[in-house]
């Protein structure tokens, strides 16, 4: 859902708005609100932040964050899953995790919801793209494939169950099929 304010807000101001549930996002000078996840949606996005952290978060090689506000670019988007490498998490003089992530996720990850628009949730991976995000996936719940993009190669589509989907490099480690995936649908 689009919302036009009475007048445009500058994404400094957005960012000084109350949060909304679902989020809202700041695009080319739009606010936009993500749709409500619903069952797969949830699903699916519970299911991979818990498989990505279980493997790569003991070994602080990454962390995978759900609906993470990522600002950066004039953009503030809030990606489904967001994966940063460890030494890119912005921390606390403590140590602990902020609370403003200002810079795009090294991983980027969406999941489509119905009535959602492709074409957006692209756009948005592609705006990380620009901005040191290694790779952005774009799971479909609907038609069981996942979109994988580089930011210096083709586009692919991956939907055969044994297939093995890529990741970034720093996330070798972690292993995923097509089948796996769509597999916690059924669980």
């Amino acid at each position: 859902m689009v919302q036009s304010p009475a007048k445009a807000l500058t994404l400094e101001e957005f960012l000084r708005l109350s949060e909304t549930e679902p989020a809202s996002e700041y695009i080319d000078g739009q606010i936009i609100q993500k749709p409500m996840p619903q069952g797969e949606h949830s699903a699916i996005q519970t299911e991979l932040a818990t498989a990505i952290n279980s493997v790569l978060k003991p070994q602080r090689i990454a962390r995978a964050f759900a609906e993470l506000r990522c600002t950066f670019g004039g953009r503030s988007i809030v990606p489904d899953i967001s994966v940063f490498t460890w030494a890119r998490i912005p921390r606390k003089e403590n140590g602990g995790v902020t609370n403003v992530f200002s810079a795009a996720p090294d991983w980027t990850i969406e999941i489509l919801s119905p009535d959602q628009s492709q074409t957006k949730v692209t756009k948005n991976i592609l705006h990380c793209l620009k901005y040191e995000t290694q790779m952005g996936w774009l799971i479909d719940p609907e038609e069981q494939s996942v979109f994988v993009y580089w930011p210096d190669r083709p586009t692919t589509v991956y939907d055969a169950p044994e297939t093995q989907l890529p990741v970034p490099e720093f996330a070798g480690e972690f292993r995923l099929t097509v089948g796996d995936l769509f597999g916690w649908l059924l669980e």
